[in-house]
């Protein structure tokens, strides 16, 4: 469905180079601290900027050469960008209208009263997360087969955000769609993403699917004698902490196992982005 290979970009200061794969019926989320290079790597997806190398491929054509037709199928909600605000929703109804030929005029009409969007109200008076509620909803309603979602559910309360990965989760019943998002809020990615790619300074230090680093990644408190015995070939990342270090494996249940008097602790998405980010490599 989309995919970047050896993707570069160079500005003074930074450089993106990025590969990654967005698999047809999986929602693939992109994790990274502010700065990291995610929106960067979206605006390279959707041609917003000129990469500097590597291949970036949508529906089997390369981005430069999509045309409006390809267009049609991809869904966009950026996070520095919008709808003139000057528009109301109703305003906005007849440009979507005339936009995509396969625009779902009452489904979106069903949500934004579901919703409870202000028809009339100007969208710069909206508040942020009702913002991007708005975006999100025009972006699945014309059947769009890949969704761009960059910070999607940012500004959004716990029970809109909810509201919102209901919505994806509905997107993507037929099975034949795929997602890709980024969110700094981990639990939303948790509960979401097939995989997730975690970026730092512009490259990809970690690829793995999100069952599996729920399920086998984890983080060791160990003392620094427990750290001299320790078998290290499963370590990723190490942290020195006043008690000794944190230890970050891939390998969980190998630890329990071998070493039951070491306190062991899961590894969420934020704790693995933490320890790859800030700890030391072996």
């Amino acid at each position: 469905m989309l995919s970047l290979k050896e993707v570069e970009k160079h500005y003074d200061g930074f450089d993106l180079q990025c590969s990654m794969e967005v698999q047809k019926g999986c929602i693939t989320g992109l994790i990274g601290k502010n700065g990291a290079g995610k929106t960067t790597a979206f605006k390279a997806v959707l041609g917003l900027i000129r990469k500097d190398g590597g291949e970036i491929t949508v529906f089997g054509k390369s981005v430069e050469s999509l045309d409006v037709k390809d267009k049609e199928h991809m869904g966009v909600v950026l996070s520095d960008s919008g709808f003139s605000g000057y528009l109301s929703v109703k305003d906005l109804i007849p440009v979507l209208d005339s936009m995509y030929p396969k625009f779902q005029k009452d489904w979106f009409l069903r949500k934004c009263s579901e919703y409870r969007m202000p028809m009339d109200k100007k969208i710069k008076d909206f508040s942020t997360g009702m913002k991007r509620k708005l975006q999100l909803l025009a972006a699945i309603s014309y059947g769009a087969d890949l969704l761009i979602l960059d910070e999607p559910t940012s500004g959004m309360d716990v029970i809109a955000r909810d509201e919102m990965l209901d919505l994806l989760r509905e997107y993507m019943e037929c099975g034949e769609r795929s997602i890709l998002i980024s969110s700094h809020i981990s639990s939303d990615l948790e509960s979401l993403c097939d995989d997730l790619y975690m970026i730092d300074d512009g490259k990809i230090i970690l690829h793995e699917e999100t069952d599996e680093l729920l399920a086998n990644y984890g983080v060791l408190k160990v003392t620094k004698e427990q750290y001299g015995q320790l078998d290290r070939q499963y370590i990723l990342r190490r942290r020195k902490e006043n008690y000794g270090y944190s230890c970050l494996t891939a390998q969980k249940r190998f630890y329990q196992e071998n070493y039951p008097e070491i306190e062991s602790e899961k590894g969420s998405i934020d704790e693995v982005l933490t320890m790859m980010i800030r700890g030391k490599a072996l």
